[in-house]
């Protein structure tokens, strides 16, 4: 069972629905046969937004985080209070899930109208493009950091004929590093080292809002584990500008800058948000400060090259890994001295700390080795051999991944078999068919991401351009997202579902999409019951000047061809209000082959009013990808859909045979007479 199945039966389950597999994704037995939960005790509806039934109360509250208003853009919560009617007691260990969508009648109603909200969950379930709410709670999205000026964002649930995943392509003003995903506040950071800037990506829409002064050179970012600020490394050439700037998290607004020292610049926070570590490569020092005072507190010396540095929540300390050196500093939180050096060996880079900070690995890429520091002892209890040259390390509860560049094997290192006198256990899968060496140069960022409440991880793989979905337990990858048009290098994990913030209650956060009454569909496992509340967004003023931005209008047309054909395509670039735009000299088409061709430029040429045309060649046989762009409108090839194309290949001519040649009959000689 694949990982869109185990999630779809989750929900299914809640539904009372059927599970039933098929080879790409899961899909909801006929709905005809859900009706059969409505043969429950029917609902009694105290008020809209209040549910009682089976003895069970669930109480819905939409409320803003932004103003005072539910206004459409703007950041809102939604809240589920689950009791039981008798005892009034919060009920816990529910899986509920909750669709946001387009108003249709259905509030508070038992009945059929509610019939026709376990319908419209049913179409969600089946995660066909083109049937999606327009807000999903449940599940994740995948963003991956691509080796041009992008990210892409992919729905694992999503599927068309098991051809894309594709939810949203993302243009930066520059290719980006590293990130760090806010998930709170919907805001995702890339840092931007060749401008100076960090892109804030709304995670809602998948929009960049705006791009800060950072510095120069951003390069790593980091989140304090308290959410208030983010620290990010500048990576200058000049001292007085190598070291680190801090934004506000929630606001994006820079409230410090400072030089740290020449070189690289990796960051620790310590757990309880109080101190920053921030390595100076060059330098061979690290640059401590106080996070209440943004006050640089002291410079420690530590061994040469510092690669990486992490912190220690068991022991308070900050462990730096000195590449050129092969030692580990052990930087004490309290007196800020180096109270020990772990002898290793050179060739030591990053170091992380498992989830419960037992245990401090620290990869070797020279020797091909993870070394295993125990914080209680400040002593490497085990030498691990893996795949060559690993580069990355991440961990789930269960089990630590090492990546490395010489090989598209990922290894897995048991948590129970770390620490001394153990035997650790390991195991690897293949991510790929090819060393991430191959594929060139890699980000910051992580190419491993752990999978949200599932024991697994995403890994990309950057030779092949895909992003893998491997299970704890099984043999091999369960499934595979390509990054179309693009060269993937690095992945994370949006979170969309519901939180459980007590006992009880859960909640989600989203922007309100737009203006208008809305559904909110909600499932719940215990008991089997789903329901459409109802909430309302007022108009944002504001967001009307957006409205009236251009558009893109693809005519009917042919879409099949034979490679090597040219097409006259045809669009139509109208107003927000729909009115054709006549009269542009500047409309441009890019188009591409899938997956990874050269892009190929033209321009439009206006053949009716509002009606543009341009000769599309397919040399090859494939798809191709249209984009459409008009600067004058600020109109940007990511800001309206794409057009696809396809080519096939021309079916081989088949040359008649030779005509064969009838042999001339050859008359017979009369036998000579006898003399």
């Amino acid at each position: 069972m694949n990982l869109n199945k185990i999630l779809a039966a989750l929900v299914l389950a809640a539904l009372g629905l059927p599970f039933a597999t098929s080879p790409s994704f899961a899909t909801p037995a006929p709905l005809a046969a859900a009706a059969k939960i409505e043969k429950t005790t029917a609902a009694v509806v105290a008020t809209p937004n209040r549910l009682v039934r089976d003895g069970v109360i669930i109480d819905f509250e939409a409320r803003p985080i932004e103003g005072t208003e539910l206004v459409e853009g703007a950041l809102t919560e939604v809240r589920f209070k689950i009791t039981d009617e008798n005892s009034g007691k919060p009920l816990v260990g529910n899986r509920p899930a909750a669709w946001v969508d387009i108003g249709a009648s259905l509030h508070g109603k038992a009945g059929s109208e509610q019939r026709e909200c376990k319908e419209k969950i049913g179409l969600y379930l089946k995660g066909a493009v083109g049937i999606r709410p327009l807000v999903d709670l449940n599940g994740y999205f995948l963003v991956v950091m691509n080796r041009d000026n992008s990210v892409t964002v992919i729905d694992p649930m999503v599927s068309m004929a098991g051809r894309t995943n594709t939810l949203a392509a993302v243009t930066l003003k520059s290719p980006a590093l590293d990130w760090v995903n806010l998930g709170e506040y919907k805001r995702m950071y890339l840092t931007m080292p060749a401008i100076g800037k960090v892109a804030i990506l709304d995670t809602e829409n998948f929009k960049v809002v705006k791009d800060v002064d950072a510095g120069q050179q951003p390069t790593r970012i980091t989140r304090q584990p308290d959410g208030k600020y983010l620290w990010i490394g500048n990576n200058a050439r000049e001292a007085d500008a190598s070291g680190v700037t801090v934004l506000d998290a929630a606001t994006g607004e820079k409230v410090m800058q400072a030089a740290t020292g020449l070189g690289h610049h990796e960051i620790a926070i310590s757990a309880d948000s109080r101190q920053a570590f921030v390595s100076n490569r060059e330098d061979g020092t690290v640059t401590v400060f106080d996070v209440a005072t943004l006050k640089k507190v002291k410079d420690i010396k530590v061994g040469a090259m510092p690669l990486s540095v992490a912190h220690s929540k068991l022991s308070g300390a900050a462990y730096v890994s000195n590449g050129k050196s092969g030692t580990i500093s052990v930087i004490d939180g309290k007196s800020l001295e180096v109270v020990k050096t772990i002898a290793a060996k050179p060739g030591i880079g990053p170091m992380r700390f498992t989830q419960d900070g037992r245990f401090g690995l620290v990869v070797n890429t020279a020797e091909h080795v993870v070394n295993v520091v125990d914080p209680a002892s400040n002593e490497i209890v085990q030498t691990i051999k893996v795949q060559e040259q690993p580069f990355e390390v991440n961990f789930t509860s269960g089990f630590a991944y090492v990546r490395s560049l010489g090989s598209e094997r990922v290894t897995m290192i048991n948590l129970t078999s770390l620490g001394a006198g153990k035997d650790p256990i390991i195991q690897s899968f293949a991510a790929g068919s090819a060393a991430p060496k191959i594929g060139g140069d890699l980000p910051l960022a992580d190419a491993v991401a752990p999978a949200l409440g599932e024991m697994g991880v995403f890994v990309v793989s950057p030779a092949d351009n895909a992003t893998y979905f491997y299970m704890e337990g099984m043999n091999a990858p369960m499934s595979s997202y390509p990054s179309r048009g693009k060269y993937a290098r690095a992945v994370t994990v949006i979170d969309r579902s519901l939180r459980e913030v007590e006992p009880g209650l859960f909640t989600g956060r989203f922007r309100m999409p737009a203006a208008g009454a809305f559904d909110v569909a909600f499932s719940l496992d215990q008991p089997k019951m789903i329901h459409c509340f109802a909430t309302e967004a007022k108009a944002d003023p504001a967001m009307e000047v957006l409205r009236q931005t251009a558009g893109v209008e693809y005519l009917p047309q042919a879409r099949m061809f034979k490679a090597g054909d040219t097409t006259k395509m045809r669009f139509r670039i109208v107003e927000g209000t729909g009115d054709p735009r006549t009269g542009l000299k500047d409309v441009f088409v890019r188009y591409f082959l899938m997956p990874a061709s050269a892009p190929i430029d033209s321009t439009a040429v206006e053949v009716a009013p509002g009606v543009y045309q341009v000769d599309v060649e397919m040399p090859e046989a494939g798809a191709y990808y249209v984009y459409v762009s008009v600067p004058s409108l600020k109109l940007g090839y990511n800001d309206s859909t794409f057009f696809t194309l396809v080519a096939k290949e021309k079916p081989q001519a088949v040359e008649p045979p030779a005509p064969v040649e009838t042999p001339k009959p050859v008359k017979a000689r009369k036998p000579a007479k006898k003399r």
